[in-house]
């Protein structure tokens, strides 16, 4: 049996662009192929089609990267350059 998701919990890149901070929707991808560990969406379908995140995991994954980002240790990778 599959597990059953929340809908609600289901966010486009234009949401999870804003719990992370940035400033474009587009910068989500940079931000997957930059940190390995950032949670993959759980709906694709394909290029130049709407990819979905569960926001309780990408909300976790913030929540972790500023802490790393005072000092203490998440396992996050830092970006070698730039914000978004």
């Amino acid at each position: 049996m599959s597990p059953t998701i929340n809908t609600e919990d289901l966010v486009d890149a234009h949401v999870v662009a804003e719990i992370l901070g940035l400033s474009q929707a587009n910068s989500v991808s940079l931000y997957q192929r930059r940190y390995p560990d950032m949670p993959r969406p759980i709906v694709n379908l394909g290029p130049r089609r709407p990819m979905l995140w569960l926001r309780p995991e990408i909300e976790m994954w913030s929540k972790s990267r500023r802490l790393d980002s005072n000092g203490s240790s998440s396992g996050c990778a830092k970006p070698t350059s730039g914000s978004d």
